[in-house]
């Protein structure tokens, strides 16, 4: 909202009245819309009103000081829209600035021709005394609007504060409380007669989430909050300081969050009807629960994280955080700092506030080593430290943390080789290999290629928007024949590029094959109950593939109404159009 002289009509009405009273005239004063503020005589209490003067109107658009001593006659005059009704004898229009802006007009009026002549004999003397007034009208208006903006900007500011989803807690430089916003109140459970009160932080020389752990003590309660100390500058100079601060379930609720924001994988990801698969599976449900340490051994490709997150979603600490790190990704000379992490100035080049490492952040839950293997010797004995006492210690803290944590690792290396090579200790290989998981190759569970293969071609369907239905049956032969060195990932590397040079006819012909597996089939006759092969169409077998393309449309995109749409879209055929075929050929839905 503007402000206007108007907002201070009290403090301008006290100056009229002074002039009033020093000089025997009559006194106006309008705003800079010509809305008259105040005045004395005539122009007593008529605050609001618009002024029809156009010698006003005049010094608010030049900001020159009119002196109007034959008023009806004047130039000004000429144009008023009070002009026939005016009775002044002489008018001193003179304009009132805050700043560099004009805010308004202050009036001397005389009405008889005394005051006039008073005021000519001495007109340079009263020129002066009125400026002088319009200006200490001009200073109060600048105090009045400065106040008016800092009560806004703390308006502004507590609304702000208010709506931050972190507390804030504002303390002066003998650390007394000043403000504390609603989510502060909230969070620590206080109410607002804590203002005044003294508190105390304390740091705890370690963070979570890149906020720094602090004791925060007001009058005999005890805290544990992160946050950081923002230095403030009070108006009136002193110091003081903002507090923002989360507390630490909070901040652990969004470790949680954010470590299991992609974990949506269990056991039905695992795809496979092999006797070998049934079983893993079968062994997942019974060890998810547990808290002894696992081991998952397998060639690369073979799904080993798979199995990892299966068994995490499928255990009690499902809810919990579970967090990742690949030994063999990250440089020896940082891993220990990942794992571990760091205090403050633990060395060159560590970050300032600290960094929480990898076992703390997937405190409570479940942490996976992927490619165990490959870690240095030095951080194998620090690990199996770990696993012994359940405590670790930042690099540069004498601080124990107590770990309440289940481990998994995993290796695709032969670790009792590396063992009798003097590259992994035999000790930390024991504490591991608890609850040992062995995942075989795709070549000695080659009853599991077709399934993933259904699932593959569902899932890279949906990614390219394809309606991949059919396999050529050399292409099945091809693809089961081969012995997969790179596993379940080279089959799905393979299954995608054939889905994206499919065409519009949705089938997967042999001249998709990559040339390395091509080159391999060999001319076995292998027949696939769950895809469909590639016939020569007449009018005699029309009917039965077309039963086959929709039964397996169905078993790829599932059978509800939006998927049921999708298949019929596909088809070029009305969703009625399909329901009625569906009932004609006797499709299980």
């Amino acid at each position: 909202m503007e402000n206007s002289l108007i907002d201070i009509k009290e403090h301008v009405k006290k100056y009229a009245n002074v002039i009033t009273n020093l000089i025997n005239v009559d006194v106006g004063i309008v705003d800079k819309n010509m809305r008259r503020v105040t005045g004395t005589g005539l122009y007593k209490n008529i605050e609001g009103v618009l002024a029809l003067g156009n010698v006003y109107k005049n010094t608010l658009e030049t900001g020159k000081t009119n002196i109007i001593k034959n008023p009806r006659q004047h130039d000004l005059c000429s144009e008023c829209l009070d002009k026939n009704n005016c009775r002044e004898k002489l008018e001193i229009a003179t304009p009132i600035y805050c700043r560099d802006e004009i805010v308004g007009v202050l009036g001397l009026v005389c009405f008889n021709y005394d005051q006039k002549e008073k005021i000519l004999n001495a007109l340079d003397s009263y020129l002066n005394f009125t400026k002088q007034i319009a200006e200490f009208i001009g200073i109060k208006f600048y105090e009045y609007q400065e106040e008016a903006l800092k009560k806004e900007r703390e308006e502004t500011l507590n609304q702000i504060l208010n709506n931050m989803t972190k507390g804030v807690l504002v303390s002066d430089c003998h650390d007394i409380i000043l403000m504390i916003n609603n989510i502060g109140l909230k969070k620590l459970k206080l109410s607002s007669d804590y203002l005044g009160k003294k508190i105390k932080l304390i740091t705890q020389n370690e963070t979570i989430m890149n906020e720094e752990v602090y004791k925060l003590i007001i009058e005999n309660n005890e805290y544990n909050v992160a946050g950081k100390i923002i230095p403030l500058a009070l108006p009136n100079g002193k110091k003081s300081n903002a507090f923002l601060f989360d507390d630490i379930q909070k901040i652990n609720n969004s470790i949680v969050q954010i470590t299991n924001a992609d974990n949506t994988i269990n056991l039905d990801n695992i795809i496979g009807n092999s006797h070998a698969t049934l079983s893993l599976k079968e062994y997942i449900k019974k060890v998810a629960n547990s808290t002894s340490t696992v081991l998952i051994t397998g060639e690369s490709g073979t799904g080993k994280e798979l199995v990892a997150r299966s068994l995490h979603n499928q255990g009690d600490r499902k809810d919990k955080p579970f967090v990742v790190i690949n030994c063999s990704a990250i440089p020896d000379t940082l891993l220990e700092s990942e794992l571990f992490g760091y205090v403050k100035g633990a060395f060159t080049g560590a970050n300032q506030n600290g960094r929480m490492g990898k076992f703390e952040l997937a405190n409570n839950g479940v942490i996976f080593l992927d490619e165990i293997g490959d870690m240095p010797l030095y951080l194998q004995a620090k690990l199996l430290r770990v696993i012994q006492d359940k405590k670790i210690e930042r690099i540069g803290s004498n601080k124990s943390i107590n770990l309440d944590i289940r481990i998994i690792a995993a290796t695709n290396v032969d670790l009792l080789k590396n063992i009798k090579e003097k590259k992994f200790r035999s000790d930390l290989f024991y504490r591991l290999n608890v609850i040992p998981i062995s995942i075989l190759p795709l070549r000695e569970r080659k009853e599991d290629i077709i399934p993933i293969i259904n699932n593959l071609i569902y899932k890279y369907n949906k990614i390219s928007d394809k309606f991949v239905h059919t396999i050529e049956k050399e292409v099945l032969t091809a693809l089961t024949e081969y012995n997969w060195p790179g596993n379940v990932r080279e089959l799905e590397n393979v299954i995608e590029l054939m889905i994206n040079m499919s065409s519009d006819e949705g089938i997967i012909t042999k001249n998709m094959l990559p040339k390395n597996i091509l080159n391999n089939s060999e001319n076995t006759s292998i027949l696939s109950n769950n895809l469909t092969f590639k016939e020569n169409i007449t009018l005699e077998n029309f009917e039965k593939i077309e039963k086959e393309y929709i039964e397996k449309a169905l078993l790829i995109y599932g059978n509800d109404t939006e998927s049921k749409k999708y298949i019929s879209e596909k088809m070029n055929i009305g969703l009625t159009t399909l329901y009625r075929k569906i009932k004609k050929y006797n499709i299980k839905v």
